[in-house]
């Protein structure tokens, strides 16, 4: 694994790409993404003001109904930021609103969950590691390694 920088939070059209899936949310037809993507309402923790975003799952478990995301962008992110200071919040799955609190997972056991998402989605692993700053050789060991560098978070059911 290489480090080759973090990218810079997008801006212009791209940003509105990426915010493009909150408007689908918003017009209810989030189930276009099945379980791949949820929509986070979360608390501005300067602000207070409802903020959303929309993340790609990592892993969610059917037993307890948590689900666990990365900051892509790093601990930085401001979505990230914001669930540590407020961690009780909504996602929506589908077409399901679900409350949650978010807690914060440890370096080895993001590396634990990078390691096994990689062989399940491995187009989708090489772009998000690439897309993150990262040159990897493919194994799951460097995906481990990326993924201790990396901000988890699980989203438990409340």
């Amino acid at each position: 694994m290489k480090f080759i920088g973090r990218p810079a939070p997008p801006t212009g059209w791209r940003r509105f790409l990426f915010r493009a899936p909150i408007h689908l949310y918003r017009l209810r037809l989030g189930w276009l993404f099945g379980g791949r993507l949820l929509l986070l309402r979360h608390l501005g923790r300067v602000s207070g003001k409802p903020r959303e975003a929309v993340i790609e799952v990592v892993e969610h478990d059917r037993a307890d109904g948590s689900y666990v995301v990365c900051s892509g962008f790093g601990p930085n992110a401001d979505w990230y930021r914001n669930l540590l200071k407020t961690p009780e919040t909504t996602i929506r799955v589908g077409p399901r609103d679900k409350r949650v609190t978010a807690v914060p997972l440890g370096a080895e056991e993001g590396g634990e969950y990078l390691a096994y998402y990689a062989p399940r989605h491995p187009r989708a692993a090489r772009r998000l590691v690439r897309f993150m700053g990262f040159e990897v050789d493919g194994s799951l060991d460097d995906y481990r390694a990326v993924g201790r560098e990396l901000p988890f978070i699980r989203l438990a059911a409340r």
